[in-house]
C-alpha cells in the first residue's frame, strides 16, 4: 500500500520512485484517503515528513489486512491446486440424465478424480452456462445447436410414438403420421420448441391437422408431457433412446420418419482431455444402442 512507503521513506519523492509513479500521484491519493477518513495521517513541511498518530493507528489496521489478504490469497491457491478436476454437463430433463450414466460410470473407473458437476435447467439457461464456461457440454439436436459452438454427433434418434401400456395404440408394432393423424387415436401431448427440436413440432403439427382443441393438450416440458402420457390421457411423439426409456410406457416406432441427428454441443476451448474421453464414452454407448 502506498501508505506504507510513504511512512517508510517519511519522503513523497523516495516513495514515488519505489512505486514507480509520479510524485504528484502518490500525494493525491494520500490526500484522497486522509478526506475519506477525515484525518491527517501525515504532518507535512516544506522539509519534512512526520507521521501523526492518527497515521500510526491506520497502519496497524492496514498491516493487518493486508496479513488477511495475503493469507486469504494463499488459502485460495490451496483450494485451486487440492480441488478436485471437475466437468460441468448440462441436461434440459431427466432423459438426458439417464443418458449420461454409462458415460459417468466409464468415467468413475478411468478418472475417479474428476467430479462431474451435472445441471438440470432449462435450454436457454444451459445455453448461457455453456457460453459463460459454466458447464463443459450440453445435449442438442444439430437443428437446435447453439450458434459459435462445436457440435457433434452422438447417434442418430429414432422417433416414436409413446404411450401408457394401458393406451389402445400401445398394441402396435408401428405406427405412422398419417394413421395418428386419426383423431380416434386420441389425445396428443404436446411440447413446443425449444423443449423439442423443430422437426418433431412440426410431426406434432401435422399429427395435430383436423383436430379439435379438446383432442390437444399443450405441455410446458417434457416431464409434464410424459406424466400424462403415463396415465393414458394423451400419447406424445418423442426420440427414443432405450437407456432413457420410462418404465412402463410403450415406445411405438414410427419407421416413416428419419432418424434425427442429436449429439453434444461445447465451446472449442473447453475441450479438454477428459472431455474427449468422455465424448467417446457417450456416443460409444449411444450408438451401442442405436445398433441394438
Amino acid at each position: 500500500m502506498m501508505i506504507f512507503a510513504v511512512s517508510n521513506f517519511l519522503n513523497f519523492s523516495r516513495a514515488a520512485e519505489q512505486l514507480r509513479i509520479t510524485q504528484p500521484a502518490v500525494s493525491h491519493q494520500i490526500n484522497t484517503l486522509e478526506d475519506e477518513l477525515g484525518v491527517k495521517l501525515f504532518h507535512r513541511t516544506s522539509k519534512s515528513v512526520r507521521l501523526m498518530s492518527e497515521g500510526f493507528v491506520f497502519t496497524q489496521y492496514a498491516s493487518e489486512i493486508l496479513r488477511l489478504s495475503g493469507l486469504s490469497y494463499a488459502r485460495m491457491k490451496e483450494c485451486r491446486e487440492s480441488m478436485p478436476e471437475r466437468i460441468g454437463l448440462g441436461c434440459r430433463n431427466i432423459a438426458e440424465l439417464r443418458l449420461l450414466q454409462p458415460a459417468l460410470q466409464r468415467l468413475r473407473e478411468h478418472s475417479p478424480d474428476v467430479i462431474p458437476a451435472l445441471r438440470l435447467i432449462p435450454f436457454d439457461s444451459l445455453e448461457n452456462l455453456l457460453k459463460e464456461g459454466e458447464i463443459h457440454m450440453m445435449f442438442s439436436f444439430r437443428e437446435t445447436a447453439p450458434a459459435k459452438v462445436r457440435y457433434r454427433e452422438l447417434t442418430r434418434a429414432r422417433i416414436a410414438c409413446l404411450c401408457g401400456k394401458n393406451h389402445p395404440l400401445a398394441q402396435r408394432e408401428t405406427v405412422t403420421v398419417k394413421e395418428l393423424r386419426d383423431p380416434e387415436t386420441g389425445r396428443i401431448a404436446i411440447c413446443r420448441p425449444p423443449n423439442c427440436p423443430q422437426t418433431l413440432f412440426t410431426i406434432q403439427h401435422r399429427i395435430m391437422e383436423g383436430r379439435s382443441p379438446d383432442q390437444m393438450l399443450f405441455c410446458d416440458n417434457v416431464e409434464v408431457s410424459n406424466t400424462l402420457v403415463g396415465v393414458g390421457y394423451a400419447f406424445a411423439i418423442t426420440m427414443d433412446f432405450p437407456s432413457a426409456r420410462i418404465p412402463g410406457m410403450r415406445y411405438v416406432p414410427m419407421p416413416d420418419l428419419e432418424p434425427l441427428s442429436f449429439g453434444a454441443v461445447y465451446l472449442p476451448q473447453q475441450r479438454t482431455s477428459v472431455l474427449r474421453r468422455f465424448l467417446d464414452d457417450l456416443e460409444e454407448s449411444l450408438r451401442a444402442q442405436e445398433n441394438a
